[in-house]
């Protein structure tokens, strides 16, 4: 399996290093839980204690990302819902209020990246993608401000890409846009809702080993590698880690930005000769 060899680059990706649960009895939302970046996250808020309410659209990768995070004796609940669907992002946040109480920290993950070149994407295939990456964006930031709001704070971590913001993409112009569109939307909502406490930052992966990244082909992975300086792919964890530390107190003062997280990607003017 692809994912499981390039793993073994991976070795020095950090582990939690104590004992204290840093997010104990926190409500962390997390949509996209079902697999690759969202999963890894997930498990993550769930070694630190959090408490979890996943979402996705496929409920038996949701029942299985639950059972992982109750193996480890952690609270894990969830909820199939489209992120696009406005009525589904109101009902994720009612059924998190009604399990625990009050929610702490959403982090927003979903997304989709199917290719299409410029010249051949239908108008079809574009607003797809800017429903769910931007439009299901707002739907879902906005789901969670009255309980943010009441409670007098919240931690919001949105996953960005440099792909749009940092880099072009050819054939993803839909994904990008989207990912472009993020940027200037975090912007904005940090100014709106730092008035009720409330932080808003993104992460900006670069290539991250996943099921959706595997999927392109070894000769695709091969090719992304040989542009990152650290040499090797990111992992799950590399990206949830960094999300992490903008949900915590230590990111209290951190507000409206993005987190590059891409191996040093983006630094190259060239190739290293």
């Amino acid at each position: 399996m692809v994912i499981s060899s390039w793993a073994q680059d991976s070795k020095n990706a950090l582990t939690s290093p104590s004992s204290i649960k840093r997010f104990k009895d926190q409500v962390v939302v997390v949509t996209g839980a079902s697999r690759g970046i969202g999963r890894g996250i997930a498990t993550l808020f769930a070694d630190e204690g959090a408490k979890l309410m996943l979402v996705g659209r496929d409920e038996t990768q949701l029942e299985a990302v639950k059972a992982v995070i109750q193996e480890k004796g952690e609270n894990a609940i969830y909820v199939q819902a489209d992120v696009k669907n406005p009525k589904d992002m109101e009902r994720m946040i009612e059924k998190t209020l009604a399990e625990y109480g009050r929610t702490d920290v959403l982090c927003h993950n979903a997304g989709i990246y199917p290719h299409a070149r410029l010249e051949t994407m239908t108008l079809e295939q574009w607003q797809e993608v800017i429903d769910v990456n931007l439009t299901g964006t707002f739907l879902a930031v906005k789901a969670c401000i009255p309980a943010m709001k009441a409670q007098g704070h919240g931690k919001i971590v949105i996953t960005s890409s440099i792909s749009g913001p940092q880099t072009a993409l050819p054939g993803y112009s839909h994904y990008t846009a989207s990912k472009g569109g993020v940027t200037g939307f975090i912007r904005t909502a940090a100014v709106e809702l730092a008035r009720y406490k409330i932080n808003i930052n993104a992460v900006e992966p670069g290539t991250i080993m996943s099921e959706g990244l595997e999927a392109m082909g070894i000769d695709h992975i091969d090719k992304m590698l040989s542009a990152i300086p650290l040499g090797r792919l990111g992992t799950p964890e590399d990206v949830a880690y960094a999300v992490l530390f903008l949900a915590s107190k230590e990111a209290s003062y951190i507000t409206g930005q993005s987190l590059i997280i891409d191996g040093g990607q983006v630094l190259p003017e060239g190739p290293e000769h």
